[in-house]
C-alpha cells in the first residue's frame, strides 16, 4: 500500500466547494486502485482566518505543512475582506518562495466536449513552464517622494541557476512530450534581463540536440496562442510572461474553471503545491455551479508528481468522457452542480 500524507488547503471562496469534490474522486480512485491512499489534514488558513488571527497562516505553518508529502491548494483571496497583496503573499506566495517551489508548470489542452472560444482550435496540447522563484515578481524596489514628485522602483531579479534551471526542466519534460521547447523572451524591448535569458537558452539548448527550439518576443507569442496554439508543445518563460501565458492558455481551453497547475520542489527538502489557475470567485460561492475539473485536473498533476502517470493519464481521459457528454457547469455552456460534475466522474471511475 502506497500511502501519501496530503495538506489540504480550501482557502477561500469555491476553493472550499471544488476541493471537497477533488478529494472525492481521489478517494474514488484509491478505492478502486487498492494499493494507493491520501491521508488528509485539513488546514482552515483564508482571509477569515486572517481577521480572526491577523495572519493568513501561523507563524509556524510552514514547519506544519514540511512534514508532509504534498499540499493540495483551492485558493486565495476575497478582496472584500482582505487585500490581494496581503493574502497572497501571507499565503500562497510565502509557500512557494520558503519551501523553494521554483517551477510553475500548466498545461493547456482541448478538452473533449468543451467549446473553444476560438474559431479553429485544432487539437492544441502544450504546457507552460514558469520559472517560479525570481524574475519580474521579486521584492526587490521601493518608493520615495510622494505626490508629483513620487517615484516608485521595481527591479527584476533574474540568476543564471534559477533561468538554467527552469529550462532544463523544460527540456527534460519535452523529451517525454513532442520534442520542441519554446523560448517565450522579449530581448527587443527589455535592455538586460530578456536578452541575458536569450543567451542562457542558447547555452542549455546545446546539451538538448534532439530537442528543436525557437525562441518567440511575448506579445507574438500572445497573438500565436490564440491564432495557432497547436503549434506549441513546451513553452519556457519568465515568472511574470508564464504567469500571462497560462490564464490565456486557460482561455483558449473555454474556462479558467479547468485549469491546473502545480509548484513544484525540486530539490526533495520541502513538498510541492497543486492549485488550480482559478481564483476563489466570490460572485458564485454557494450556488453549485463552481467548475470542479480545474482542482480535479490538479489532483491528476499530483498523481503524475507521485508516479503514479498512468493513474493520471486515466483520470483525464475520464474527465473528457464527461465534458464530452456533456455533464458540464455553466461556465463551460452546461447546466450541471459541481455536485454532478463530480459524482459523474466518481462514476466511471468506478467502472474501471
Amino acid at each position: 500500500m502506497k500511502k501519501f500524507e496530503i495538506a489540504v488547503i480550501p482557502g477561500d471562496g469555491i476553493g472550499r466547494e471544488v476541493v471537497p469534490a477533488a478529494l472525492k474522486v481521489l478517494d474514488t480512485l484509491c478505492e478502486v486502485h487498492g494499493g494507493l491512499r491520501f491521508e488528509t489534514t485539513q488546514f482552515d488558513w483564508s482571509c477569515e482566518y486572517y481577521l480572526e488571527h491577523g495572519e493568513m497562516m501561523p507563524k509556524n505553518g510552514l514547519q506544519t505543512l514540511s512534514n508532509f508529502d504534498a499540499i493540495f491548494l483551492g485558493a486565495v483571496g476575497n478582496p472584500k475582506l482582505v487585500p490581494d497583496h496581503i493574502s497572497l503573499w501571507g499565503l500562497l506566495v510565502k509557500i512557494r518562495r520558503e519551501f523553494e517551489q521554483v517551477i510553475n508548470i500548466r498545461p493547456a489542452k482541448l478538452i473533449k466536449g468543451v467549446k473553444s472560444p476560438l474559431a479553429n482550435p485544432k487539437d492544441f496540447d502544450l504546457i507552460v513552464v514558469r520559472e517560479n522563484s525570481e524574475g519580474e515578481y521579486s521584492e526587490i524596489g521601493g518608493r520615495i517622494h510622494r505626490g508629483e514628485d513620487e517615484i516608485t522602483v521595481q527591479n527584476a531579479i533574474f540568476t543564471r541557476k534559477g533561468t538554467e534551471r527552469a529550462m532544463r526542466y523544460a527540456f527534460e519534460l519535452a523529451k517525454k512530450r513532442r520534442g520542441h521547447v519554446t523560448s517565450a523572451t522579449k530581448s527587443n524591448g527589455i535592455f538586460h534581463s530578456m536578452p541575458f535569458w536569450d543567451e542562457v537558452f542558447n547555452d542549455v539548448k546545446q546539451d538538448y540536440p534532439n530537442i528543436a527550439t525557437e525562441s518567440i518576443h511575448i506579445d507574438a507569442l500572445a497573438a500565436f496562442f490564440v491564432n495557432r496554439p497547436h503549434m506549441f508543445d513546451v513553452i519556457v518563460a519568465s515568472n511574470l510572461f508564464g504567469d500571462i501565458l497560462t490564464d490565456l492558455g486557460a482561455a483558449i481551453m473555454g474556462s479558467i474553471g479547468i485549469a491546473p497547475a502545480a509548484n513544484i520542489n525540486l530539490n526533495g527538502k520541502y513538498p510541492s503545491m497543486f492549485e488550480p489557475v482559478h481564483g476563489s470567485a466570490p460572485d458564485i460561492v454557494g450556488k453549485g455551479i463552481a467548475n470542479p475539473i480545474g482542482q480535479i485536473w490538479t489532483a491528476k498533476m499530483m498523481l503524475d508528481h507521485f508516479g503514479e502517470n498512468e493513474l493520471g493519464t486515466k483520470l483525464l481521459e475520464i474527465i473528457e468522457q464527461v465534458t464530452e457528454a456533456g455533464i458540464v457547469t455553466p461556465d463551460i455552456g452546461g447546466t450541471a452542480t459541481t455536485n454532478e460534475v463530480t459524482e459523474e466522474i466518481c462514476k466511471k471511475i468506478k467502472q474501471l
